[in-house]
């Protein structure tokens, strides 16, 4: 499922981190790596020294190198040669297993069913289904979203929840209390989430079975394509270059504001970042998650490593599943933070309300913010390519 919608923001390249502090010159201490506008044309000739400097965001870090083409040491390929016939095989059939129940189970509570459908911006979904089906899907597909990140290593997740103090929270709680002691607080608008890899999805689909924006041609995958439309997601065509990215960008607010005005509504996950990165880096927001002014939940997902870094950065799909099924055990880790309420200044500047929870979250997990984005990751795999 693929992520990368990329025009939330019309220029992604101009926002720049701003301090919560009403205009406060504080800054954050970690280094930002900075977008080099001729890189297009510098990356021929290089070295992987130099790439890596460059694209230090997208870098793997891990045993099996760059796009994971390294040299292996020797006891790593013995050990590969252990999981492939031991590890793999298992994984594989139990995972298609489950993928086949889910859109078993998926097919047979949507059997007399009609999705909800938007024909002018060709949406289909069948999320604002209601009653027991509704549950059914929602219940089996976080269990059964665990159940498969068991089979493929991931044994034990670590879920924190911090409770940290956010400025301006006491003023929108107070605000909220003063106009009715028995109204509930305000709802969550959207939950927010850097992004590393696949895995994400599944996590968040265990945690909270939320909608996802995914490329279009997701929606006609067998299998996952039914699995897509009963999450609710958001389907966009990141090639093209026409209008529909604003219609896109459109119903995620609207679906950002029905999930913070009803609380039936499906939940929104976005990640504003647009791109996967190895673990280590915060891209820039796009602005997409924040345009219905709603309160966010931030999440920063880690992945722990030895060997195998499960970031899905510059390394193929099929090749990242294969390393990911032949390793022992995988680790996990998830942060959630407290519930971002925007200021009346962040209302009104979506920009600097991107911006802000992007600090936050930086902070909170010890990330580095750097300003390069899916172009700069495009250039480095063609530079990489060229390499290996």
């Amino acid at each position: 499922m693929d992520t990368e919608l990329k025009s939330m923001n019309p220029d992604p390249s101009k926002t720049d981190p701003v301090s919560r502090d009403d205009g406060s010159n504080s800054k954050d201490d970690r280094p930002l790596l900075k977008s080099d506008s001729n890189r297009n044309s510098s990356t021929t000739g290089e070295s992987i020294e130099d790439l890596e400097k460059k694209f230090a965001a997208y870098v793997r870090n891990d045993v099996y190198g760059p796009m994971g083409r390294g040299e292996l040491p020797m006891v790593e390929k013995v050990l590969l040669g252990i999981a492939v016939v031991t590890l793999v095989p298992i994984r594989f059939v139990l995972a298609l297993i489950i993928l086949v129940v889910y859109y078993v189970i998926c097919r047979l509570c949507t059997l007399f069913s009609a999705p909800n459908r938007d024909e002018e911006e060709d949406q289909e979904d069948f999320a604002h289904m209601g009653g027991w089906r509704r549950e059914v899907i929602v219940w089996c597909g976080r269990f059964l979203s665990r159940m498969l990140l068991f089979v493929i290593g991931f044994y034990w997740i670590s879920v924190s929840y911090r409770d940290i103090d956010l400025p301006d929270q006491n003023k929108s709680s107070s605000q909220n209390e003063g106009k009715d002691q028995s109204e509930e607080p305000e709802r969550l608008g959207a939950i927010i989430s850097n992004h590393v890899s696949y895995l994400d999805i599944l996590y968040h689909m265990s945690a909270s079975f939320p909608s996802f924006v995914a490329k279009r041609s997701v929606a006609k995958l067998p299998l996952v394509g039914l699995i897509s439309k009963c999450l609710g997601c958001v389907y966009v065509q990141r090639e093209s270059k026409s209008s529909d990215f604003k219609g896109v960008s459109g119903i995620v607010t609207e679906r950002v504001k029905e999930a913070h005005e009803n609380s039936s509504a499906p939940m929104m996950m976005l990640f504003p970042e647009g791109t996967t990165t190895n673990g280590d880096f915060l891209l820039p927001f796009k602005t997409g998650a924040f345009l219905a002014t709603a309160p966010v939940r931030p999440v920063i997902l880690r992945y722990p490593y030895k060997r195998f870094s499960p970031a899905w950065d510059s390394i193929s799909g099929a090749l990242h599943v294969f390393y990911l099924f032949c390793q022992f055990i995988n680790h996990m880790e998830a942060i959630w933070l407290p519930v971002y309420y925007p200021s009346q200044e962040e209302k009104d500047d979506p920009k600097l309300y991107a911006s802000n929870v992007r600090r936050l979250m930086a902070r909170e997990g010890n990330l580095t913010m750097s300003d390069i984005g899916l172009a700069e990751k495009r250039i480095y795999h063609t530079a990489l390519n060229g390499l290996f």
